[in-house]
């Protein structure tokens, strides 16, 4: 996606950009500036690459929803406000910002350019679990891109957004988009948090839920069930689910038989001809909520992985 917008016109602007990353609210530092505003975005999997010049001098606030924003100088600087804490980032760091947290930019240089990353915050708690054994894990407020670590994950995405430029990748295809988010996603947290506590054996009662979830999805699971399966009360299963893995029972069921239906959808078989049979194969009951969920996952509808 490469979009110009009439210079004469911030609203234009603020929307375009909106549309492109995450909706904000926008004030030029000057009433008499004018926009030169260039859009570059791109949907990768869980995750959403954008790079955004405004142009002019500019303040942002937001409160990124629904995930976290890491936003990457690649020229100029950025100020930034958040949950109290001041940050500013220049070429060679990153400013993090969490999800549905309120959040200003109140200087955005005239020459700075940034390459935003959206990370959906769902998906990041699970790569944080899958990768660290942590999921309850803080973000910094800013990362330094300088060090070894820094580096090559920079090095990473480089090569990354090169090769989907040059064409020399399929980026379009879910498989693909779905590795290449999963490495960037899993490389950044390592590069973040390289001197994280090695993750502590998980709680027997999480264990065996997630045991027996993984063995069949498609059950008919009510929280009395899972419940039953740990040996505790529903209520201390939820909270031993969201100490543990950042959500509750239901949304880990939801997550797996999303996956399930994902690999099934993808597997090219020419017996499935309706995505609704494989719903309901995994324990799906409510397709329209199936389909919401679905899209917010991998970036698009469960029908178009059936026709990919």
């Amino acid at each position: 996606m490469n979009v110009t917008v009439d210079p004469s016109d911030w609203d234009e602007a603020e929307d375009v950009v909106s549309d492109a990353y995450f909706p904000h609210d926008l004030t030029p530092v000057s009433a008499d500036s004018e926009p030169n505003v260039n859009v570059r975005a791109m949907q990768l999997g869980s995750l959403r690459l954008a790079r955004i010049g405004w142009g002019a001098e500019v303040s942002v606030g937001t409160e990124h929803p629904g995930g976290y924003a890491v936003n990457i100088p690649l020229s100029g600087r950025i100020e930034s406000v958040s949950a109290g804490r001041d940050v500013i980032s220049d070429v060679g760091k990153a400013s993090v910002f969490r999800p549905d947290t309120p959040a200003v930019i109140t200087r955005w240089t005239a020459d700075c350019e940034i390459l935003g990353i959206k990370i959906d915050r769902d998906y990041l708690h699970r790569e944080l679990a899958r990768v660290l054994g942590r999921p309850d894990r803080r973000l910094p407020d800013q990362v330094d891109l300088s060090t070894a670590a820094g580096q090559n994950w920079m090095g990473l995405l480089r090569s990354i957004v090169r090769q989907i430029r040059d064409g020399e990748v399929l980026w379009q295809t879910p498989v693909v988009a779905e590795q290449l988010s999963g490495a960037l996603t899993g490389a950044f947290v390592l590069a973040v948090l390289p001197d994280a506590a090695a993750a502590p054996p998980r709680p027997r009662i999480v264990k065996r839920v997630l045991d027996r979830i993984d063995e069949d999805p498609s059950l008919a699971w009510t929280a009395s069930d899972m419940a039953e399966a740990a040996g505790v009360s529903v209520r201390r299963l939820q909270e031993g689910f969201r100490e543990y893995l950042g959500m509750c029972p239901r949304d880990y069921l939801l997550d797996v038989r999303l996956s399930r239906i994902h690999d099934d959808l993808m597997a090219g078989d020419p017996s499935v001809t309706s995505v609704t049979d494989v719903a309901l194969h995994w324990g799906i009951t409510h397709t329209g909520r199936f389909a919401a969920a679905y899209r917010r996952k991998y970036g698009y509808a469960p029908s178009e992985t059936l026709r990919s």
